[in-house]
């Protein structure tokens, strides 16, 4: 007979993170309420939302920092919790926070955490020179990570996240501070780990960042997923199709913002402009009504997305943003 642990689980073909009905609360207060994930081989998934949305807690129930209240994780078909040393052996975790040990150069830290995982790789000293040259990070594997600037710093987190061969890795904010040669030099070896098979979980509150590295994007808001899909269809669905601007100093925007509010679209005010999410249709009816009005219309972007959620958080604030 088997016992439950032995007994293997269908998942689907080429899926390395299976989460189904995470639920988690801290303090008596729901934090996650009921999110499932799934990420295949090659793909990367990001999780987006505001501050408090259950992004983090999410990821750390998935890496087995936090315990499920409700739910099932399995990394590559190995149940978290019935199979804890598989299946965290499968996975890698870079966190928001550098947690590298001082005490060690940067080859030292990558061979005290490869000396973690059990069971232990063969060939962990060749795996540590492939690395160090992988990460860019050969020049500097005699010094401390103190020593490093913020860019290679990361690049050692992440280094040290995947020495051990992870099939499935977990990445919170992983460039919240760096300048943009830095975040686009980290940005380049996610894409490589994408492509040599990894499956990848991110958080970002970089726009451009989740809409670059993202094939899929969840939006997390409130501890459930609020809309999922590519970040193009993401967008469409939260935000709408088209983006108008207008000018808060020009003749006849309160007119306009007045007739947009009592059709139950909300415009957000950013510096000196009002922005409207509309779809084709709005903005038809917009144009015809408003013929001598200057404005400009552009795609949404995933700025826009976060508006918009903010606006659903405020329970539709007359300076938020909400779908037509």
């Amino acid at each position: 007979m088997h016992s439950a642990a032995s007994i293997p689980h269908s998942t689907p073909a080429g899926t390395l993170l299976e989460a189904v009905g995470l639920e988690k609360s801290l303090g008596g207060k729901p934090v996650v309420q009921g999110i499932d994930l799934a990420v295949s081989a090659g793909e990367v998934l990001g999780l987006l939302g505001p501050n408090g949305a259950g992004k983090t807690t999410t990821l750390r129930m998935c890496y087995g920092y936090l315990r499920a209240d409700k739910g099932t994780i399995r990394i590559a078909g190995h149940d978290l919790t019935r199979e804890p040393d598989a299946a965290r052996r499968l996975l890698g975790v870079c966190t928001q926070d550098d947690t590298f040990d001082a005490d060690f150069t940067v080859r030292g830290n990558l061979l005290q955490t490869g000396r973690y995982f059990r069971p232990r790789q063969p060939d962990l000293a060749e795996r540590i020179e492939a690395v160090l040259d992988r990460f860019g990070l050969r020049e500097f594997k005699d010094q401390k990570p103190d020593t490093l600037s913020g860019g290679y710093k990361r690049r050692l987190m992440i280094a040290r996240s995947v020495i051990h061969r992870p099939r499935v890795l977990f990445l919170d904010e992983p460039t919240t501070g760096l300048d943009p040669h830095a975040r686009v030099a980290v940005w380049e070896l996610i894409n490589g780990l994408r492509a040599e098979g990894l499956a990848i979980v991110l958080t970002t509150h970089y726009m451009d960042e989740a809409a670059k590295l993202s094939d899929r994007v969840h939006v997390i808001q409130g501890g459930r997923v609020r809309a999922s899909g590519t970040p193009a269809a993401v967008l469409d669905d939260v935000v709408g199709e088209h983006i108008v601007l207008l000018s808060d100093t020009s003749a006849g925007t309160r007119s306009v913002l007045d007739w947009f509010r009592a059709r139950g679209v909300r415009p957000a005010l950013v510096l000196a402009d009002w922005h409207i999410p509309l779809d084709a249709a709005g903005l038809a009816a917009f144009v015809a009504a408003f013929p001598g009005v200057a404005y400009e219309v552009r795609p949404p972007t995933l700025d826009d997305l976060f508006l918009a959620l903010a606006a659903e958080g405020k329970g539709g604030d007359t300076n938020g943003v909400t779908k037509p």
